[in-house]
């Protein structure tokens, strides 16, 4: 059986480094997707910047806040796999007349080099030009896994 690729974006991955609810059980649920056999689980070095740069925002005034942000970062880097965000995801975000947002054009790109089939946002109306179906973290998890589940 193939398994099913997702691109997680970036808000994905600041909801759950910083644990900012109520989004954060779907999202860490989704994110767990890393562990099911079913899945493979993407999102791009642009992405993890993204979340590295909030969760170290968040924890600037704790103690050892952004040493654990690091080591958060660290952590899903060695358990989500990668996008390129090169040349070919910049080419085409440039050529493509119906982006607007160059950087959600380099996530889109960088999510179908690596041949995903979902990209999981809660930015959905930023990837109105989508070929492949956007969902908000419920949304996946309904439809995709839970739905997927029970046949």
């Amino acid at each position: 059986m193939a398994r099913i690729r997702i691109f997680l974006d970036a808000n994905i991955l600041v909801t759950v480094l910083c644990n900012e609810y109520p989004r954060f059980g779907p999202c860490s649920r989704v994110l767990s997707l890393v562990d099911d056999p079913r899945f493979e689980v993407y999102t791009s070095p642009l992405c993890m910047a993204i979340g590295a740069y909030f969760a170290e925002k968040k924890s600037r005034n704790t103690a050892g806040g952004k040493k654990l942000a690091r080591k958060k970062i660290a952590l899903l880097g060695e358990k989500i796999r990668m996008t390129s965000v090169g040349q070919v995801a910049m080419d085409r975000t440039l050529a493509d007349k119906r982006i607007s947002d160059i950087e959600d054009g380099l996530q889109y790109h960088s999510a179908i080099e690596a041949k995903c089939g979902f990209i999981i946002t809660y930015d959905r109306k930023d990837f109105h030009f989508a070929d492949i179906p956007v969902m908000d973290a419920e949304q996946f998890l309904l439809k995709e896994v839970v739905g997927k589940g029970r046949k």
